[in-house]
């Protein structure tokens, strides 16, 4: 075990900074976002979970996915370059690192890998953060999510006494921290904070319940206070609904994706115009149906983190441990 004073921290991400480009908490325009770091931004390590996850690091808003030129009957497709750029996430809790291996399970597994996020998922090196304090509106450990240990990190980080404790997980984290060189120092026999619970609910049973309960009066009601401006789904760490669309330049375009919504009402609209989820009713099922059901169904875990954002920002309180509470409860 080794730590760094709160102090040297800057001096430790622009040491990692010499070889690849790092992320981490900073303040902006009064928030925490994860933002590049170059040694001039606000820390807020420590300060709290950021408001927005790092899905966009590894499954970007937009991104172009290739370009095509027309000549007469002839046509010429360019595929963009590999994404070689090395980088360093730092500060990422528990609950949004098991969100990265929610993710790998869409874009990696089940026959198909999405290169886009391949490379961008191994050209990057994991440094969590523990969190000993949780907010009012956390529940990770409601999916079995250690708050004090991240899975998939190749360094772990906990807040001590004037600083951090650090710890190696991985090769590739055990050459992060020998780039840091005499700015850290052994913690001798310390042992990491224990992490505090954060508001707890039982989802146990919940998949099974819900798997006879589609047509349910339950999701009438619960959807009469939705607003359905997706707040929810754009917050989340694991929602990864997308749209591909292409613009024409003449004889020239691309084709982008860009990310999307299960709770709008043009995402399942057909070309005819028929939507098979025409109402805010069917919309707000499907988002927890696959959270609690369709996604454990084909991978076996929740597709949700626990993280809370959803229940901090959405403005009618459209909470998710409420209904795994209610499901429970409902009769059949």
């Amino acid at each position: 075990m080794l730590k760094i004073d709160q102090a040297k921290l800057p001096e430790l991400l622009s040491a990692w900074a010499g070889g690849a480009r790092v992320f981490v908490p900073q303040e902006r325009e009064g928030t925490s976002v994860f933002t590049p770091w170059d040694g001039e931004g606000k820390l807020t390590l420590g300060q709290g979970n950021t408001l927005e996850p790092p899905k966009d690091l590894f499954f970007p808003r937009t991104e172009t996915m290739y370009r095509y030129q027309v000549n007469g009957p002839a046509a010429t497709l360019e595929t963009m370059p590999p994404l070689e750029e090395k980088r360093v996430l730092v500060g990422i809790r528990s609950c949004d690192a098991r969100s990265l291996l929610i993710m790998d399970d869409v874009f990696l597994t089940r026959g198909y890998v999405d290169e886009f996020y391949r490379q961008r998922r191994e050209n990057t090196r994991i440094v969590a953060l523990a969190c000993n304090e949780a907010q009012p509106y956390c529940f990770c450990t409601a999916f079995g999510i250690d708050p004090g240990r991240a899975e998939g990190a190749d360094v772990q980080m906990w807040p001590g006494e004037g600083g951090y404790l650090l710890e190696a997980i991985t090769d590739a984290g055990k050459e992060l921290l020998k780039q840091a060189g005499d700015l850290l120092e052994e913690a001798g026999d310390v042992q990491p904070p224990a992490a505090a619970p954060g508001l707890q609910v039982d989802a146990s049973g919940v998949t099974e319940k819900l798997q006879r309960m589609f047509e349910h009066p339950y999701w009438t009601a619960v959807s009469r206070k939705c607003l359905g401006c997706g707040a929810c789904t754009y917050l989340c760490p694991t929602c990864h609904c997308f749209d591909i669309q292409g613009e024409n330049q003449g004889n020239s375009g691309y084709k982008f994706r860009c990310w999307d919504s299960c709770m709008f009402s043009e995402y399942t609209r057909m070309a005819g115009g028929h939507n098979p989820r025409p109402s805010k009713k069917e919309r707000l099922r499907n988002r927890f149906l696959h959270k609690l059901q369709y996604f454990p169904e084909r991978y076996g875990k929740f597709a949700c983190v626990g993280c809370g954002r959803c229940l901090d920002r959405c403005p009618v309180n459209v909470d998710i441990t409420r209904v795994i509470r209610e499901v429970k409860e409902v009769t059949l």
